[in-house]
């Protein structure tokens, strides 16, 4: 009995850990999101047409599209969305429903806070530093990296992409955004901020929606699980104009997009857009 009592107790303690362990994770993530929020300062000028003078023609089409004159601009925005994640590979994709809740603040960072069946966590990157925290049934920690080069350079490139994606105004000339022409139907920016620059290439339709985004990303999903660059980005489909801007509410996907091995891990669909600089209840889609 004795010895029953102390395993019993033993398992108590570890439980305990576990509870504290990953609700100080929980702290974490807040503990960024408000900061993200306290950097992203008020809301910005209004945007004028007269901006984009100079920038290449399909650049000057995606800001029409996406950003009306006279729009507040918003560096700042929280997304609520489901859809299927997948976790396994292209031959044998995985899928399973997700749920997530996100604040995207380009380039500043971002946190993804996750809900897929029985994993849970976030990712997340500030300018200082990057994590990825997953846990099984909320209290096994299963994948946890930080304070790692590699990593941070990955998730830069997925902050700026992001960008492109749902916080248009990140992209408008700057002395951290420079644009380029390429061609008649692709734009391309490049995001230099801290130690990083990253390209991104929009392939803009003819009204001017962006249907495409790729990059090339520091990543280790591949074969041989070595970093390098390698392509990495989404397709854009069913825009809504929320607060003056038109945003894409379904986003599939993933990783060495427009190659062969392509694989679209991420399925996503808009429930909810904020601007939390701008004081109203959520924009529900």
């Amino acid at each position: 009995m004795k010895w029953l009592a102390i395993t019993f107790g033993f398992l108590a303690l570890c439980l305990l850990c576990l509870i504290v362990w990953r609700f100080l994770d929980t702290l974490a993530d807040r503990r960024v999101w408000n900061s993200l929020l306290q950097r992203a300062g008020s809301v910005g000028p209004a945007f004028e047409l007269s901006t984009l003078d100079g920038l290449p023609e399909p650049a000057q089409r995606y800001f029409r599209y996406t950003i009306a004159p006279g729009t507040p601009l918003v560096s700042v925005i929280e997304i609520e969305m489901a859809g299927q994640l997948g976790l396994g590979s292209k031959k044998e994709p995985r899928y399973g429903p997700m749920t997530a809740h996100q604040i995207l603040v380009p380039p500043e960072g971002f946190v993804w806070r996750l809900h897929a069946g029985l994993i849970s966590g976030s990712d997340g990157a500030t300018p200082d530093t990057s994590w990825t925290r997953f846990w099984l049934f909320h209290l096994v920690p299963i994948v946890r990296v930080s304070g790692n080069p590699d990593h941070h350079r990955s998730a830069f490139g997925r902050v700026v992409s992001e960008g492109a994606f749902w916080v248009p105004a990140s992209l408008l000339p700057s002395n951290t955004v420079s644009w380029a022409p390429v061609n008649d139907t692709t734009a391309r920016a490049t995001v230099s901020y801290g130690d990083y620059s990253q390209v991104i290439d929009l392939t803009v339709e003819a009204d001017g929606q962006p249907s495409r985004v790729i990059i090339q990303r520091w990543s280790n999903e591949n074969a041989d699980k070595v970093f390098r660059e390698q392509p990495f980005g989404g397709y854009l489909s069913d825009f809504q104009e929320i607060n003056g801007y038109r945003l894409p509410t379904r986003v599939e996907g993933g990783n060495l997009i427009g190659t062969d091995d392509y694989f679209p891990f991420y399925k996503a669909e808009v429930l909810a857009f904020r601007f939390p600089q701008i004081v109203r209840p959520p924009d529900d889609i």
